[in-house]
């Protein structure tokens, strides 16, 4: 599995971006999205490029703590047929405010890895998932990149724990069952679910259950919730399995 570095996942974020926003260009934009209930193809723009403003100001600022997101200015634009144009601006300014400072440089955010180079990564994934979103709403083909995909699941499991506003999340506690989450092409990771905490490693082991997608794109549409449970292979308790999906949300 490819190990990324800061710098490349500023980069791809940017990509991304501009890829959602060439999806999105000339759209109806109020389409339903279904993976996002009670938000429209305005609204998914709207948010991902706020988002997209929120922390490159953070950044930009290596604030120290966070910023509201609802009192800051966005520039939206007044009709929807500005919205990818606007969201499309993105690939530029975010990859710059997050390449202006080292990666190691302390700053807020909502993990456990409170240094601008947190947000490198969470960009990346933040959109990524939801240009899937789109893809979804509008019947197109989904397609994510295997070396993002693997890194995407690896980033919500190392996440999860710190999505404090997720009141399941407080509720992933056992007695060593396991959850094996497995690509055919060769990545895969064990959650153990412990009394105290769970926690996550790459292994290509079975475990108390254990889904099998085709792919690592397959998998993180999973893990975000994305996939319903026909869309994947089931081995094992899947009740177990149905627990850890229903809390396991960020």
């Amino acid at each position: 599995m490819r190990e990324w570095t800061h710098a490349e996942h500023a980069e791809a974020a940017g990509r991304e971006i501009a890829r959602m926003a060439e999806l999105l260009r000339e759209r109806d934009m109020s389409i339903p999205v279904r993976t996002c209930p009670g938000w429209d193809l305005a609204g998914l723009t709207a948010h991902t490029g706020g988002v997209h403003r929120w922390a490159a100001a953070m950044v930009r600022d290596l604030a120290g703590r966070r910023y509201d997101r609802d009192t800051m200015e966005m520039a939206l634009p007044p009709d929807t047929g500005g919205y990818a144009a606007w969201l499309g601006e993105g690939a530029g300014f975010l990859p710059e405010a997050l390449l202006s400072h080292d990666p190691d440089t302390p700053m807020w955010s909502w993990s456990g890895d409170r240094h601008v180079r947190f947000w490198s990564r969470r960009q990346l994934h933040e959109t990524v998932m939801h240009r899937v979103d789109a893809e979804l709403a509008l019947g197109v083909p989904v397609s994510i990149e295997e070396d993002v995909a693997a890194d995407g699941v690896e980033e919500f499991l190392d996440v999860l724990p710190y999505a404090r506003w997720s009141p399941g999340v407080a509720e992933l506690r056992g007695a060593g069952e396991t959850i094996s989450l497995q690509a055919d092409t060769g990545t895969g990771w064990v959650v153990t679910v412990d009394p105290d905490r769970f926690h996550h490693q790459r292994s290509l082991r079975p475990g108390t259950v254990t889904v099998r997608t085709a792919t690592a794109a397959d998998l993180m549409q999973v893990v975000w919730g994305r996939r319903s449970a026909d869309d994947y292979a089931v081995e094992g308790d899947a009740g177990l399995l149905a627990w850890w999906r229903e809390r396991a949300v960020i």
